[in-house]
């Protein structure tokens, strides 16, 4: 297991890269610690909670929602939890967004931790204090900036992930090579979905070198005024098509991705538009799709990367370098028109 110690700008966050879940006792105190997690995750690894005070709830992102924010407080309150309560999140996106909220704002705030079960959870979602709810057809609408106390990774557990939840991963890890690293862009090209299956050495590398991306990018500008913004590339229409049709979280990215490469060679100047697209179809990412744009237009500019008239809407210069650019709402909607 390899350890580090991350700072932010009023808080910490300890990192145990290729660890396990065996060493969490080693982390927190079991006798004050609550699991939270997901059916799937704990049906296929039941043996890994035993011991341990454990809430589960409905899979999906249909019930990161304040409904369930509510149910998990009264168990909370039942189990007695206090202020010494840590909660740990063990799950995808939703499981640890859910945890890193509601332990935000139950008794004002209680110690979190987190060990994320996918590869959305490990390279993305679990890191750099973002934790939320989703309202309506709105996406993180409410939410809280707090960083997790640690995040442990445990490979073992995406054993049981669905490829599809590999792919949809890796839609974050391909985000990162376009805004960030052109080497790593390269080596995926080079690469393949099932290397990256079929070898836990590989894929550790990957989801470390993901996870270092992100932090400093957080490190750096922790609530989001300048170059965090760059983690969304791809973000504001996919968020909008996420809410909107039937796709999983990496899907609607994916799609966010090539729709942010062509208005980047309107604005930017982008030329290289068909290596992220055959990348991002190379890991099986779905790229272009038809849909309602006055729809979903609606639901976009209620992101809430908008301030007032205008967007801020990631794109990009060349693959490895992002750029936030300000778009008027009507331009933009007028570019989406054309695409």
């Amino acid at each position: 297991m390899k350890y580090r110690k991350y700072k932010f700008s009023a808080s910490s966050t300890d990192f145990y890269f290729a660890g396990g879940i065996s060493q969490l006792r080693k982390i927190t105190d079991s006798k004050s610690t609550i699991l939270l997690t997901d059916e799937n995750v704990y049906k296929a690894h039941t043996k890994r909670f035993r011991g341990w005070n454990t809430i589960v709830l409905k899979a999906g992102e249909d019930y990161k929602v304040q409904a369930t924010v509510d149910a998990v407080v009264e168990t909370l309150i039942e189990m007695e939890a206090d202020r010494k309560t840590t909660l740990v999140g063990i799950g995808g996106g939703v499981i640890t967004d859910l945890t890193g909220y509601i332990a935000s704002v139950y008794m004002r705030g209680i110690r979190f931790g987190f060990i994320p079960t996918s590869v959305l959870g490990l390279v993305d979602a679990s890191i750099g204090g973002k934790n939320g709810i989703d309202v309506g057809q709105y996406k993180n609408m409410v939410g809280v900036i707090r960083q997790p106390s640690f995040i442990l990774h445990d490979m073992i557990f995406l054993k049981s992930l669905p490829q599809q939840e590999w792919e949809n991963g890796f839609a974050e890890v391909i985000k990162h090579a376009c805004i960030k690293d052109a080497t790593m862009f390269a080596a995926l090209e080079n690469s393949s979905l099932m290397t990256y299956l079929k070898n836990q050495k590989s894929s550790c590398a990957l989801v470390e070198r993901n996870a270092l991306i992100k932090i400093k990018v957080v490190q750096k500008d922790e609530f989001e005024k300048a170059d965090r913004r760059l983690l969304n590339f791809g973000h504001t229409l996919g968020h909008a098509l996420e809410t909107q049709y039937e796709l999983l979280h990496g899907q609607a990215i994916s799609i966010g991705m090539t729709y942010a490469c062509h208005i980047s060679e309107e604005l930017t100047g982008f030329r290289q538009t068909d290596r992220v697209v055959s990348l991002l179809e190379k890991y099986h990412l779905p790229t272009y799709a038809a849909f309602d744009k006055q729809k979903v237009f609606q639901v976009l500019k209620m992101d809430k990367k908008r301030e007032r008239a205008e967007m801020n809407y990631v794109l990009l210069d060349r693959i490895g370098k992002g750029v936030v650019k300000s778009i008027t709402l009507k331009k933009l909607e007028q570019i989406l028109q054309k695409l």
